[in-house]
């Protein structure tokens, strides 16, 4: 048997340190080739890691959310033959490497897997919604050391929100003790014994938990670009309701007689389309702002950021050249881009050089927002919720179909007037769409 050394890889791009965001393997593991072993997050794309090799996982590398250097030692795997490192080497460098990331007893995943089983906290069975909330029972026991944070998804903790679950008490059976669904489900089974006591406490009962939730990979760098935005720009904010009753008749229209072939259409191709227009008369606005050198940088081609949503916070890909795509064109790729976003597959490339950005919370969009500029962009436009109400027209009350476009800007680059003409121009030419495809 040898061992085989795993350093972290050159993910090239002049990169020279990357966090480690997710291990998929844990010590005592038996792996495959090719087996993923890890994601580690560069600027905001993951990138896999896989194993070059078979064998049996000895030691892990780094501890989730550290910042590890090109050539670290990521992972250690006894192999069969002669492994990459000879034996006197790999003897000399296990024990500083093992003490390196050997985890405390409050980290240890072994220790989280042989708790005992949780005692004693049993919220009433979930609705049929799956939204109830229940308090627990008797004292609970947790399964983990205090100050050790649970390991969980957001969809997971979001769950046991909703069910009144402290997952401080819930035994987890994923990698490094990492609470799954079924884990919940498990818990819930383990207290039905408790029922009936449960049945006689009020769901008013106080809650007393609390969870450290490390900020980590994505979550980071969001958190690292928005306080950098904040910091170094002077953002104001423009708001303009937009009537958009008669771009509905055509978005309708044209999903109608071509959504079978060419797919659907939603407001956000259109929206770019508008913004495209409008961006010829305001080059200002489609542009970046280097405030290091004082260097304002506008461009030619709109490369269109799309804010999408995932389940570790928002990312923005980058609708490339949106000035050269048709409606269906730019539906398409926006609808790619998101996807590749939420799966966490997007490329490094597809997620920067966006020279201005458009944003959507979809139907939960409110009425105004007050949107981030995505630096070094000077420009944000904000889409927020579509509403029926009674307009006067004429002298008549109608029903029209309206929505708020929320943007923000960049003082030092784009003065106010140019801005609340940039959006009275975007505006004009949605509620008079067929001047969207006009040159």
């Amino acid at each position: 048997m040898g061992i085989h050394i795993i350093k972290m890889p050159d993910i090239g791009e002049g990169i020279a340190e990357v966090e480690l965001v997710a291990w998929h393997v844990q010590v005592g593991d038996t792996i495959s080739e090719d087996q993923n072993l890890a994601d580690v997050m560069t600027d905001k794309a993951a990138v896999e890691i896989p194993s070059p090799v078979a064998g049996k996982v000895l030691a892990l590398g780094g501890t989730l959310g550290e910042m590890m250097a090109v050539g670290a030692e990521l992972i250690r795997i006894e192999v069969e033959g002669a492994g990459n490192t000879s034996a006197q080497a790999a003897a000399e460098s296990a024990a500083p490497a093992a003490e390196a990331v050997a985890p405390t007893p409050a980290q240890s995943p072994a220790a989280a897997s042989k708790a005992p089983a949780p005692a004693a906290k049993a919220p009433s069975a979930p609705t049929a919604a799956g939204s109830a909330r229940a308090p627990a029972t008797p004292a609970p026991v947790a399964t983990r050391q205090f100050g050790e944070a649970p390991l969980a998804s957001p969809a997971v903790r979001r769950r046991a929100w909703d069910l009144g679950i402290e997952l401080q008490y819930v035994h987890g059976s994923g990698p490094q003790g990492r609470i799954l669904h079924e884990d919940l489900d498990a818990y819930i089974q383990a207290q039905q014994g408790h029922s009936a006591m449960a049945a006689c406490i009020t769901q008013y009962a106080p809650r007393t938990g609390s969870q450290q939730v490390p900020v980590i990979g994505l979550r980071r760098k969001i958190a690292e670009k928005m306080q950098e935005a904040k910091r170094r720009i002077p953002h104001f904010t423009y708001v303009e309701e937009v009537d958009v009753t008669e771009l509905e008749a055509l978005r309708n229209k044209l999903n109608s007689q071509h959504g079978a072939t060419r797919g659907k259409l939603t407001l956000i191709p259109l929206i770019a389309r508008a913004m495209v227009v409008a961006l010829r008369d305001f080059p200002q606005i489609n542009a970046r702002y280097d405030d290091d050198a004082g260097v304002v940088t506008r461009y030619e081609g709109v490369h269109l950021g799309i804010a999408a949503q995932t389940d570790n916070g928002l990312v923005v890909a980058v609708l490339r050249h949106a000035e050269s795509r048709d409606l269906w064109g730019n539906a398409s790729e926006v609808a790619r881009l998101a996807e590749a976003a939420r799966s966490g597959k997007a490329t490094r490339d597809e997620l920067t050089g966006s020279t201005i950005t458009l944003t959507s919370l979809g139907a939960l969009g409110g009425i105004v927002s007050t949107p981030v500029i995505n630096y070094p962009e000077v420009g944000i436009v904000g889409v927020n919720r579509l509403v029926e109400k009674p307009v006067v027209m004429n002298g008549q009350i109608v029903v029209r179909k309206t929505m708020n476009l929320s943007s923000s800007f960049d003082h030092r680059v784009v003065d106010g007037m140019d801005a609340a003409r940039f959006i009275q121009a975007v505006r004009s030419l949605l509620e008079t769409p067929a001047t969207l495809f006009i040159d």
